[in-house]
């Protein structure tokens, strides 16, 4: 098992788009002419990028050629990139009046290093505005490693195995980005999305914080007994409610650090 797979990441499009459409609606920079969509994805972010600002001109990177290809068949006109957010940050190639990044950041190591990297790509005036989950040490991450340590499964996963996402609190990146900011907007959000089942928390997971678990595996067999096991600890938690559906929290955090 290796890639991102972009149909996969899509089943739940609408939960994953509004996050982005929140972030980009809080942008306050006048003449917005060049963007950058650091890990686009299959560029349903993108998509919103260009709603907000029609007039501009869009580059959209990521490190995954799978979702680079789905993005360049939808809008094959833009300007695509396989690339890493972290070696992108290391260049001096130019200058972007709003470099975006909507739930990639928690994928890329030493976020003390690489914000303030970020936020010097950013042309004066302009903007570097991130969206990241801020949840790893919610239930549902909890569970992941509870059944990826329980004896059943704990030989395919050695410590330092599993590249877990991370996140920080929003103190740190006041600190990191604060020095060199002209002025900077930080919140969360707690997103209650209504999914089907327990199994829905399964499908979600798979096309992004269960990915790490399922690759250490080495067989398909393997990997659908082992969402047998993730969903069969979810399922006393996440309960119907008596109207349908199971009620789903999700934590992001955001932040816009402006360049004067």
């Amino acid at each position: 098992m290796s890639g991102w797979n972009p149909n996969q990441y899509l089943k739940f499009a609408e939960e994953r788009t509004q996050p982005c459409r929140d972030l980009a609606v809080r942008i306050a920079v006048p003449n917005v002419r060049r963007v950058i969509d650091l890990g686009c994805g299959p560029g349903n972010s993108t998509a919103v990028l260009r709603e907000r600002w029609p007039e501009a001109e869009f580059t959209g990177l990521d490190s995954s050629a799978e979702m680079i290809e789905r993005a360049r068949h939808e809008h094959p006109a833009q300007n695509w990139i396989v690339d890493g957010i972290a070696q992108w940050a290391a260049r001096d190639d130019g200058r972007f009046d709003v470099v975006f990044s909507n739930a990639a950041m928690q994928w890329v190591e030493d976020h003390a290093g690489i914000y303030p990297r970020l936020l010097s790509r950013v042309a004066p005036g302009g903007a570097l505005a991130i969206q990241i989950p801020g949840n790893i040490d919610a239930l549902p991450h909890r569970l992941m490693r509870q059944v990826a340590a329980s004896p059943v499964w704990s030989r395919w996963f050695p410590a330092g195995k599993v590249r877990e996402w991370h996140h920080h609190e929003m103190e740190f990146y006041y600190d990191v980005l604060a020095p060199a900011a002209a002025r900077l907007d930080l919140w969360a959000t707690e997103y209650l999305h209504i999914l089907p089942d327990a199994q829905a928390i399964v499908e979600w997971y798979r096309g992004t914080g269960l990915r790490p678990f399922m690759e250490a595996l080495e067989t398909d067999g393997d990997r659908e007994r082992f969402a047998a096991d993730y969903r069969a600890a979810l399922e006393p938690h996440y309960p119907p409610r008596p109207a349908g559906g199971v009620l789903f929290p999700f934590r992001r955090i955001f932040l816009i650090a402006y360049r004067g």
